[in-house]
């Protein structure tokens, strides 16, 4: 077989990857819908299909569901509270799904009471106890679950999603679905069938990170250093500044540090993952995830030792461990039927068609250092639209890979949110299928009624 020329070699992950629906691949299961990824948003998306009395399969590439609050360790659920000059206690704002898991996190010890984090509040979960929740949600749902199984290929019948092309240690098989939910977080169904995406701010994309968690910490001394807020104090980034020009390999100098549910024991927001030239990483490609993953244990090295040296309590700490993989905060976006703009986000839009609220703030990580706005006292809703692509049929998105701007998906990416993001693709799905009617035909306000009915803030 001729070899593949070098100049092309790490192009082929932009290529589609189709197939036709008289393929010729062993079927798996014919099912009404297909979730790919078991993030937040997959498993919301999973777990309410297959509550309604959907036939489920739901795809996750690693042995547990997650994402990246879990797989990537970024063990908070921001977007629940309002932002406040005031010191006012947390105002929780959004609910349903994302309350529902929450609860089941409370119940089961594993997530803490809301924590300052600048001018609102977050919760921080231990990502142990998110997999079991997760598990129970979508065993006694009636969902199936695959683990270890990649999606490497899309069934295609003229422009309409037929079902996707997976691959395990079994092998290659295929899965056909009347509808199809893409929670994978990069558009990765979208992208294979060839639908339309973008990166970013013409290709510029948020970097992503590496979490941590950081035992051994006399949390008493640490806490009263730092202080009530989680985002590091001015001595802290002070500090931090100090030890990077003696040659410590600290990047950034604003750094977020949560309470665990575990005793001594912190969860670390500290690194940012660029090539070494200062090059932007798109984890799409393999070798620029690949540098994120080594570059991010690196620099995790170097914040341990920071926290060891510099900050009270850290004296005798250890890296517990990091994430599975880089926290990915950004990849591809549909192009969708509407676009989340900038401007509706700092504008605090509202509409009847919107499914999901989001009181979080812009939280941009792109360039040196991140970059906040806050929306002060308000939120904004995320119209239906945003999850329904422009082209093709019977496909649906849910969580980060929806249609927004680069500013405006800095604020909707976030757990709750993306929480909710799934629940609103599995009720558009579950009246698509009973009307028959294609998820661009269906008006947000038939979701938002059915989600407010569930229990969510609309």
């Amino acid at each position: 077989m001729a070899s593949i020329p070098v100049e092309t070699e790490f192009e082929l992950w932009k290529l589609p990857q189709r197939h036709a629906l008289s393929h010729e691949l062993p079927i798996l299961a014919e099912v009404d819908v297909v979730v790919v990824g078991a993030g937040p948003a997959g498993v919301a998306a999973a777990t309410v299909a297959a509550e309604a009395g959907l036939s489920v399969i739901i795809v996750e590439g690693y042995g547990f569901a997650g994402g990246s609050a879990v797989a990537g360790l970024s063990a908070t659920i921001c977007g629940l509270y309002l932002a406040s000059e005031t010191e006012a206690p947390p105002v929780q704002v959004v609910h349903g799904f994302t309350e529902r898991f929450r609860a089941a996190l409370e119940a089961r010890g594993g997530v803490t009471p809301p924590q300052k984090y600048g001018l609102t509040y977050t919760v921080a979960h231990d990502p142990l106890v998110w997999r079991e929740v997760a598990d129970s949600l979508l065993f006694n749902a009636g969902a199936r679950v695959l683990f270890h199984t990649q999606v490497t290929g899309v069934i295609m019948d003229a422009d309409r999603y037929a079902g996707v092309v997976i691959h395990s240690k079994a092998g290659m098989s295929a899965i056909h679905a009347r509808r199809v939910i893409d929670a994978s977080g990069d558009a990765a169904v979208v992208a294979r069938g060839g639908g339309q995406h973008f990166f970013g701010d013409e290709g510029r994309i948020q970097n992503p990170t590496m979490f941590f968690r950081l035992g051994g910490v006399d949390t008493d001394a640490f806490w009263k250093e730092w202080g009530g807020d989680t985002i590091s104090p001015k001595a802290i980034t002070a500090a931090i500044v100090s030890h990077r020009q003696a040659g410590a390999d600290l990047p950034r100098e604003k750094i977020w540090v949560f309470r665990s549910t575990r005793p001594g024991e912190l969860l670390v927001n500290a690194t940012r993952l660029s090539d070494s030239d200062g090059r932007m990483l798109n984890v799409v490609d393999p070798e620029d995830f690949t540098i994120a993953e080594m570059l991010g244990r690196k620099q995790v090295r170097a914040y341990a030792q920071f926290f060891a040296e510099a900050v009270a309590g850290c004296h005798d700490a250890y890296v517990v461990d990091t994430g599975v993989e880089a926290g990915i905060r950004q990849t591809r976006s549909i192009v969708g039927v509407e676009t989340l703009s900038n401007e509706h986000v700092v504008e605090c839009r509202k509409s009847e068609h919107a499914v999901v609220r989001s009181p979080w703030p812009i939280e941009l990580h792109s360039g040196n250092r991140p970059k906040l706005h806050w929306l002060l006292d308000d939120y904004y809703e995320v119209p239906y639209n945003t999850l329904v692509p422009a082209v093709g049929e019977n496909i649906i998105v849910a969580g980060r890979c929806l249609s927004a701007e680069h500013e405006a998906l800095a604020s909707a990416r976030v757990t709750a949110q993306c929480f909710e993001l799934g629940h609103a693709a599995a009720v558009a799905t579950v009246l698509s299928l009973e009307t028959d009617t294609g998820y661009r035909d269906l008006q947000g306000s038939q979701i938002r009624t059915v989600m407010a009915a569930n229990g969510s803030s609309l």
